[in-house]
């Protein structure tokens, strides 16, 4: 039983592991839930951290819409006003001015206003604008990439394809000369969060290269060899200086600006657009509605500074799966008794690696730790199920098999202490054996009919095993008209001899009562009660489809010879060694040494009688 338990063991790590593999390694159903709890680690390290000051938004605020209605007109403004900003803060030097708005349509209306914006920009080397991958169903119509890529940087690997086109929106209101331009597509997860940004995005070979990568690798920032950066965000949703574009534009129109003129100088600036009415907003860990400059900002930090997040290898996650769950296989195979504790030690380690898990996001890495420990914890809880329905059966058994010869309560005492009927199996123990046998059985069998018989014996063996069991007495067997017991096994009882003795006491009393029952059929109706104390082997002994709990052994044997020597002496005869366990409890009445078949020595014989004063 026991090796099939571990077998179905076995089978339910193996089918738990398994699916924990498969999950982490290509179905990802719980990838979403893992993210929510690497976005609450994340989050809490970024509000307690700080924006790199030297990169700055100017931004196109829900105040400069306002305030500069009158003076420039309605969104969106001519392109004009957008040259006149890039005029101003290239005075104050900047090490970059990054543009996060598109410049995909010429205005019809307004071509001198285009113009000047591409003049301005021409007398510039720093100034970085978006591009848009469009939807890829459109690349057939789109530019060739080998035409594209001297113009924006684009870059081809040796598996480049060199009729391949591109569907791409491109700052065609500048000249192509003024092109310093990457790509701002924003990919969000499955869950609607974006987490990553891109440094390129591969098509037919060539890589095309992001705004943020563009502008860090421009300035002498490293940009890792890889497809995307998963964004290490530092403060709030504003977490980077904000200046209001109104304010710069406003002051640098002023024949004394109020502002320092120096406020800018060596700082990276971008300019973009955080008013609500411009829709320019996103769904990252840090906010639903962050501002997509605040993320082209971000990007642009993690590249400055390294702050980007590092992803644990692939197979960390699966492994850390494999190791819980071999861990727990091997606590339940050597401690299955203690679930509980178990569980607590599980619980512990999830803590633990919680704890790691947010520790590790302050040195820049992420660790996925949830899915593996909720795996670990369905295989605990399927296992726990499993032994508690094991220990539930095993219990039942105990109870059924214990309730044949035992009082429910001292059953229910056994089953308390996690007592098995297989614990209980193959052990010495000194007990005080007692057999009860009728006299003159056979003269009341020939004077009824069977049924009456059966009646008698079924009222008088009910009315003796009722006094056993209160007394705290294990019930062996009927052998015809013989009742055996025992006491001290299965449940440990110090005073068994001094129960035994106390239990034939009351035998004898209770077969006065039930002789009167009988009336004159119960004039010769008597019974002789033999006790001997000694070591014997008590366990479940039988073949495989039954088995009793029994005794056995030369006291077993003593105790049914000593029952023997009362008829004619006495209705109770215990032996000297019970009557050296029990003397100061009861009186007793020297009977003399007997010949007992079996034995070379004679045994001493007494007959027990209640304490007297």
């Amino acid at each position: 039983m026991r090796r099939f338990s571990i077998n179905t063991l076995f089978l339910l790590a193996g089918a738990i592991a398994l699916l924990a593999v498969t999950e982490l390694s290509a179905l990802h159903f719980l990838l979403p839930l893992e993210n929510r709890v690497s976005d609450f680690f994340i989050r809490s390290h970024a509000l307690r951290l700080q924006a790199d000051p030297d990169i700055v938004i100017v931004d196109i605020d829900e105040k400069s819409l306002a305030s500069m209605a009158d003076e420039v007109g309605r969104w969106p403004w001519p392109r004009s006003v957008h040259g006149e900003l890039v005029a101003a803060l290239e005075k104050q030097q900047p090490r970059a001015i990054v543009f996060d708005l598109t410049f995909t349509e010429k205005d019809i209306d307004r071509p001198e206003s285009d113009a000047l914006f591409d003049e301005t920009v021409a007398a510039t080397r720093n100034t970085y604008f978006p591009m848009v991958r469009l939807e890829a169903n459109g690349d057939g119509v789109g530019v060739p990439l080998k035409i594209l890529a001297p113009l924006t940087g684009i870059a081809a690997t040796g598996s480049a394809q060199p009729d391949a086109r591109l569907a791409v929106s491109l700052p065609v209101v500048l000249a192509e000369k003024n092109w310093r331009v990457g790509t701002i597509n924003y990919h969000e997860d499955e869950d609607g969060v974006g987490r990553r940004y891109d440094l390129y995005m591969p098509a037919y070979g060539w890589r095309v290269p992001s705004l943020p990568a563009r502008v860090a690798r421009d300035l002498g920032y490293a940009v890792p060899d890889r497809q995307q950066i998963i964004l290490g965000w530092r403060g709030g949703a504003l977490s980077h200086p904000h200046i209001s574009y109104s304010d710069l534009y406003q002051d640098a129109g002023r024949k004394t600006p109020r502002r320092d003129q120096h406020e800018l100088t060596g700082k990276i600036v971008i300019v973009g657009a955080s008013a609500a009415g411009l829709h320019d907003i996103r769904n990252t860990p840090i906010s639903g509605r962050h501002t997509a400059v605040e993320i082209l900002a971000t990007a642009i930090d993690n590249l400055k500074n390294r702050g980007y997040l590092q992803a644990a290898p692939a197979f960390a996650a699966p492994l850390l799966a494999l190791v819980l769950v071999a861990g727990l296989l091997l606590a339940f195979l050597r401690h299955h008794r203690h679930t509980l504790a178990v569980g607590g030690v599980l619980l512990g380690v999830s803590a633990l690696l919680l704890g790691a898990a947010y520790a590790a996001v302050a040195w820049q890495w992420l660790m996925p730790v949830l899915t593996p420990l909720l795996f670990a914890w369905a295989f605990y809880f399927a296992a726990a199920l499993r032994e508690y329905l094991r220990e539930r059966k095993a219990r039942e058994q105990t109870v059924q098999m214990f309730n044949r010869f035992l009082d429910p309560r001292v059953v229910d005492q056994l089953v308390g202490q996690g007592k098995t009927a297989q614990s209980l199996s193959g052990q010495t123990q000194t007990l005080s054996v007692l057999f009860s046998d009728i006299r003159n059985f056979t003269t009341y069998s020939e004077q009824h009919t069977a049924p009456e018989v059966v009646a008698m014996l079924n009222r008088y063996f009910s009315m003796q095993v009722e006094v056993i069991f209160r007394h705290g007495g294990t019930l062996d067997k009927f052998i015809g008209d013989a009742i055996m017991a025992f006491w001290g096994a299965p449940a440990a009882d110090p005073d068994h001899a001094a129960n035994a003795v106390a239990a034939a006491l009351e035998m004898s009393e209770r077969l006065q009562e039930f002789k009167r029952e009988l009336g004159e059929a119960g004039a010769s109706f008597d019974v002789g009660i033999g006790i001997h104390s000694g070591p014997a082997v008590v366990g479940f002994i039988g073949s495989e489809r039954r088995q009793d709990y029994t005794a056995i052994g030369d006291t077993v044997n003593l105790a049914s010879r000593i029952e023997g020597q009362t008829k004619g002496v006495a209705r109770i005869l215990v032996s000297a060694e019970t009557k050296a366990l029990c003397e100061d409890m009861f009186d007793f009445i020297d009977h003399g040494f007997y010949k007992v078949k079996g034995r070379n020595q004679e045994v001493h014989l007494f007959e027990p009688g209640g304490k007297t004063a």
